[in-house]
């Protein structure tokens, strides 16, 4: 193996908490590696806007994801993005990630950061329409749906803010939700209930989607009543939570029976030397700002167990 290829930590996922961990890593001269299956930046860059984030009014997620990623290279730390992984050694003291058709390349510690994708509805019609009316993300097809009369899908904070982003674009919304109330903050729920634009299905999911070349209507189901509409529509939004990306770790961490990595108060696991951060882990809320705080944690963390293997007298694994 090259010794270009051996690194003090390697973190796989490139979101807010994989790119902070890099970016505390890397200022504390730690050699490190990012190594990322997508675009950088994870589910960060689909967010329209951001008004939330300490110190700043406002940024969309595209921008905020891009100023992380320039830091972080800025401090030194190296990022491949858009490569898969063929296989991953966890155990032992030294870890070894190999990429498809790619190179090899081991560290002392690894922080998982894989994040999570949007989940899906998985009813007849999703497949055949998704690109063609069908959509997670707001800021990436809002604009085709300009005048438009679409449906948002979901009652969290994500459904509610991006229903209200969506109006600057179509030219009505209706948000259907499940449950008869929203499982949101009381800031979003008032922002979406006083927008003109915006009408609510309560009690009521959809179960099939209809059209030719592209989305033309929805069947909704009053889930009280098992009364279905067929409600005519140019397009849907679909925001109900993420999945954790963790199929490639299944038999090699410990998982929850949802798939979240589960990790201690330093984000450590229970493979000694591997952490975990970010969407992907066993925990309540999902935000930007506990990523990075996950993130930060993580690279603390890793910091202080390389330092231990050193002043315990542990030889670190050199090529």
């Amino acid at each position: 193996m090259n010794a270009s290829h051996h690194y003090d930590a390697i973190i796989i996922g490139a979101g807010p908490a994989g790119l902070t961990a890099g970016i505390y890593l890397s200022r504390a001269k730690l050699k490190t590696l990012i190594v990322n299956e997508g675009t950088v930046g994870g589910q960060l860059i689909l967010t329209h806007e951001i008004a939330n984030y300490p110190g700043v009014e406002s940024i969309s997620g595209y921008q905020l994801a891009a100023i992380m990623k320039k830091q972080a290279a800025a401090f030194g730390c190296d990022i491949i993005s858009n490569v898969s992984i063929e296989r991953l050694e966890l155990e032992g003291e030294l870890k070894q990630l190999t990429l498809i058709g790619g190179n090899t390349y081991s560290a002392n510690s690894i922080i998982l950061t894989p994040g999570g994708r949007s989940r899906t509805l998985g009813v007849p019609g999703e497949e055949t329409f998704k690109g063609r009316g069908i959509s997670y993300c707001a800021t990436c097809d809002g604009d085709f749906f300009t005048g438009k009369e679409i449906v948002v899908v979901g009652g969290g904070n994500s459904a509610l803010e991006e229903a209200v982003s969506l109006t600057r674009y179509a030219a009505k919304v209706t948000i259907v939700h499940q449950f008869d109330s929203f499982q949101a903050f009381g800031h979003a729920i008032e922002e979406a209930r006083n927008n003109a634009k915006i009408r609510f299905i309560m009690e009521s999911t959809i179960t099939r989607f209809y059209g030719k070349k592209s989305l033309e209507s929805v069947d909704i189901k009053n889930l009280r009543t098992d009364k279905i509409i067929n409600f005519k529509t140019d397009g849907i939004f679909i925001f109900i939570g993420y999945v954790p990306n963790t199929e490639f770790l299944k038999g090699k961490i410990a998982l929850n029976k949802w798939g979240e990595i589960e990790v201690g108060s330093d984000m450590s696991t229970q493979i000694e030397g591997v952490y975990a951060a970010g969407d992907s882990i066993a925990k309540r809320y999902r935000q930007v700002t506990t990523a990075v705080g996950d993130g930060t944690v993580a690279a603390l963390a890793v910091a202080y167990y390389l330092h231990d293997l050193k002043t315990t007298h542990k030889q670190l694994i050199t090529i």
